[in-house]
């Protein structure tokens, strides 16, 4: 049985729009969760941090993040970084990709795969 592939992010995002046309491509059927459209709750915050954890999710690169003050970077634990995220999802790194026990974050796909759930009887060895 093949296990469905969720992306969470934003549609107009570049990497988003790389990494849907790279599933489009391959025929992995996967569903678009929109952060903006769709919502953004703890819950679903929380099941992604115990997936991969704050320090993997949290985009410290982004304009997003940069542009704190320097006091709401400092001294992050998981709380503190939740609440951004919350706040604002443009700090979350883009795509997050779920499918059964497997969660990848990021698209590059010349790298070394650390998901191999095969999803439509393909591999998603690129992510």
């Amino acid at each position: 049985m093949t296990q469905r592939v969720t992306m969470y992010g934003f549609p107009n995002c570049d990497t988003i729009k790389k990494a849907r046309a790279w599933l489009s491509d391959r025929g992995v059927a996967f569903g678009f969760h929109d952060y903006r459209k769709d919502g953004l709750d703890r819950a679903l915050l929380d099941m992604l941090i115990d997936r991969i954890g704050w320090e993997v999710l949290l985009n410290r690169a982004g304009t997003t993040f940069r542009k704190l003050p320097d006091a709401e970077r400092a001294d992050l634990d998981r709380e503190r970084a939740a609440a951004l995220m919350l706040a604002q999802p443009g700090m979350i790194k883009r795509p997050v990709l779920v499918t059964g026990d497997a969660t990848e974050v990021g698209f590059k796909p010349t790298a070394t795969p650390r998901c191999s759930a095969d999803c439509a009887g393909r591999s998603l060895a690129a992510w």
